[in-house]
């Protein structure tokens, strides 16, 4: 794959875990220090960010608040629940993306999110490919489910579990107080 140089958007979607932002932290760091993206945008609350031209400059943010995404609980960037339509029925939204893509010159796309995500991402990753536009899209899978194909486990999962069994071993012990 040869390089491309451009900008990145990062969003998020579905619900909130704990790693939700601790992802976002990892590609919005690394966007940050490759020597390919060109700028870093935050799509406010997903996809619709994205559709509605509510892009944040995750450059013009203090370094510090950024490092402190790692333990922020929430989607810090906005969530939503929007599922794009099929495009050979309606590429209405596709049109729009492609839009917002070349106006940014967006050339990477990060989205953050559940099973439905990961569906966005292959749809607008298939109409990019379609209309001959250049653009890596990226699924980062957060998921507590652990059901994505393809995946042995998802980040959220293993900290669904551990929030179980700690939980589970609380109860326990306050049990064993009687």
């Amino acid at each position: 794959m040869s390089e491309l140089r451009g900008a990145c958007i990062i969003g998020q979607s579905g619900g909130p875990t704990s790693v939700i932002n601790a992802s976002a932290y990892g590609v919005i760091r690394a966007a940050l220090d490759s020597g390919v993206i060109t700028r870093v945008l935050g799509a406010a609350h997903g996809i619709k960010g994205v559709l509605d031209d509510v892009l944040y400059d995750m450059s013009q943010e203090d370094p510090a608040e950024l490092e402190r995404l790692k333990y922020t609980p929430s989607s810090a960037l906005g969530s939503c629940r929007y599922k794009l339509a099929d495009p050979d029925k309606d590429d209405t939204d596709y049109k729009r993306i492609l839009e917002i893509f070349k106006k940014y010159d967006v050339r990477y796309f990060f989205y953050n999110g559940g099973n439905d995500s990961m569906d966005t991402c292959n749809k607008i990753s298939k109409y990019m490919m379609k209309v001959g536009y250049e653009c890596r899209i990226m699924g980062i899978p957060k998921t507590i489910d652990n059901d994505l194909y393809g995946t042995d486990h998802c980040p959220g999962y293993g900290s669904a579990a551990k929030y179980i069994a700690t939980s589970c071993m609380e109860i326990f012990h306050d049990a064993r107080v009687y």
